[in-house]
């Protein structure tokens, strides 16, 4: 165990890079970074149906085909030690293998943002026109 207070971006990237899961149980998430960080370097998002991380985060299916992370209700233990137990049920079978290059892939950048809105201004100034 290891406590590092103050900010090292190097030291948090090699914690991301060295996980499987990344669990953030928010309360509230305006945007969230953390789990498109911890996407990126295969961490798996364990992370609370909230704000921004309900936005960027969508629930795996049972064969881990579909979705990205794994997603409670709940602050709640219940909620909380079921979304735990999923992690650990893909940790054991299998799963994770197939999901985390998947989930690398993703493209969270501000490119494909940009696009998404150039496309929703051209669909709303082309609806103006009509």
């Amino acid at each position: 165990m290891s406590v590092n207070i103050g900010f090292d971006d190097k030291l948090a990237r090699r914690i991301y890079a060295g996980s499987d899961f990344f669990f953030m149980p928010s309360r509230f998430e305006p945007c969230g970074l953390g789990q498109m960080i911890a996407m990126r370097y295969g961490a798996v998002p364990v992370v609370r149906a909230t704000g921004g991380l309900a936005d960027t985060v969508a629930d795996l299916d049972a064969e881990g085909e579909k979705g990205n992370g794994i997603v409670f209700g709940e602050v709640l233990e219940g909620d909380i030690l079921c979304a735990l137990h999923r992690a650990g049920e893909i940790y054991h079978d299998g799963r994770l293998a197939s999901i985390v290059p998947r989930i690398m892939k993703q493209d969270n950048s501000w490119r494909r943002s940009a696009r998404q809105y150039a496309g929703l201004y051209r669909e709303l100034t082309e609806k103006e026109r009509d």
